[in-house]
């Protein structure tokens, strides 16, 4: 937790913990060496269906950016954009719905050029596109990430839930903070424009520049091939949310349906936009998202393989050496805790936002969430209750903080699409995202 308040690399300090924890079980260097390789192998094959999920659907809109489906999906929505407030919300909810499909880092790609031109044109300044991006997109869409479901696989399975029980229990937090968070942004953009206060923190080679290099490597497609396209593309996700619900399909078994989707997607437009490159080039954007998901993923692996050991992964690395009875080290801990410190719903809530805030000050959103989901779990333990909404709190915190809306770093996609200082947009953001944390964390209180 020091390292993560001073915005240190943790990676190094959950690999001395898993030597540690492998010396105390074993009591051989050799097994608690081989312990942090297993444990790592361990966190992948736990991981390995969210970063294929991820991949897949960033390959796939590689290529639907290059050949310019994502404008024609787009295009019809424009015109709706009429005024500044319009423009705002509009963009705010189309790109929910994008990030939950395509994920928040590949939807500001593919809308982001078409729509912010037009939010210009009606009066919406730069900035104020590039927040509506950010805080539906980084902020309501990943930290529910109801679709994929990246990351409450992530924080379930360090808290011990099944992922549509964590799902579930983040619905009422997503809504509020999505709530407080958007509204407040607005308001206070329109009062500050009113003032004449605001900065829209411009940086050079802005939007008629960005949009300009959008449209570098692109492919030439028929027109009415691409609004083929864009018409199919978004009516089998529809079928695929369809079926989700038809045939109760959660967890792995949603995300396998929307990743091969995708797949089918990316062979398809690949092959009519390449012709006779379309075999190499379908493996090209698959390196290209392979690359991508394991640049996110890559800082996660380690620390999810230490906090995995607080349950069940413990015993299949160092086999059956806990006392009689235990029900995992974070459960013992959490008994323990409840037996000498006087813990209550306040306290837990305000601790796993807390704690969710902190893992996220990497910029990343995602290497925090195991050991929110481990923290809820130790919490839910000493409390007796609550352990599905307070992981959903911790997870909700760590995205926001880190997943892209507070972390200037972490800011860039957005940033870079607008034209707008990343430093800027972080601080316009600061004040909604802060007071949205803390009505969340009020409700999550009562919910608890």
């Amino acid at each position: 937790m020091a390292l993560l308040i001073k915005r240190r690399d943790t990676t190094l300090i959950c690999v001395v913990g898993i030597l540690a924890l492998g010396l105390l079980a074993t009591e051989s260097l050799s097994g608690s060496v081989s312990g942090i390789f297993n444990s790592f192998i361990y966190a992948t094959k736990e991981l390995i269906g969210t970063i294929f999920i991820i991949s897949i659907i960033v390959a796939m809109s590689r290529i639907l950016i290059k050949t310019g489906v994502n404008e024609v999906m787009v295009a019809p929505l424009t015109r709706f954009l009429r005024t500044p407030a319009l423009a705002y919300w509009g963009i705010g909810f189309i790109m929910m719905f994008t990030s939950w499909f395509f994920w928040p880092s590949p939807g500001v790609a593919l809308i982001g050029a078409v729509l912010l031109p037009v939010a210009v044109r009606v009066g919406l300044p730069a900035l104020g596109a590039a927040m509506a991006m950010n805080l539906f997109g980084h902020g309501i869409a990943l930290s529910g990430d109801y679709i994929i479901q990246g990351a409450p696989k992530l924080t379930a399975d360090a808290a011990g839930l099944p992922v549509s029980e964590v799902m579930e229990a983040s619905i009422p937090l997503v809504i509020v903070m999505g709530l407080v968070t958007t509204v407040a942004a607005f308001w206070m953009m329109r009062r500050d424009m009113k003032k004449g206060t605001w900065r829209d923190g411009l940086v050079s080679g802005t939007i008629s520049g960005h949009t300009a290099n959008q449209s570098e490597g692109r492919i030439s497609l028929p027109h009415k091939q691409k609004q083929l396209l864009a018409v199919l593309i978004p009516v089998l996700f529809a079928i695929d949310v369809a079926a989700m619900f038809i045939l109760n399909l959660q967890g792995g078994d949603a995300t396998a349906l929307v990743g091969g989707t995708a797949v089918l997607i990316l062979i398809g437009v690949t092959m009519l936009a390449h012709r006779n490159r379309g075999l190499e080039e379908t493996t090209s954007y698959l390196i290209e998202g392979f690359q991508f998901g394991f640049k996110v993923f890559g800082p996660v692996i380690p620390i999810a393989a230490f906090f995995y050991l607080g349950d069940a992964a413990f015993t299949e690395m160092f086999g059956n050496v806990l006392p009689e009875g235990s029900h995992g080290i974070v459960n013992d801990l959490g008994v323990a805790l409840a037996n000498h410190v006087p813990l209550n719903q306040a306290i837990g809530a305000v601790t796993l936002t807390v704690t969710g805030a902190i893992t996220g000050l990497d910029g990343s959103g995602f290497s925090g969430l195991s050991l929110a989901g481990s923290i809820a779990q130790l919490f839910a333990s000493a409390i007796g209750t609550g352990a599905a909404t307070l992981t959903a709190l911790g997870q909700v915190a760590a995205i926001w903080v880190g997943g892209g809306t507070l972390i200037p770093w972490a800011l860039i996609p957005a940033a870079a699409i607008c034209g707008v200082d990343p430093f800027e947009l972080a601080r316009r953001n600061l004040k909604p995202v802060l007071l949205g944390l803390a009505v969340t964390t009020l409700v999550a209180m009562f919910i608890i």
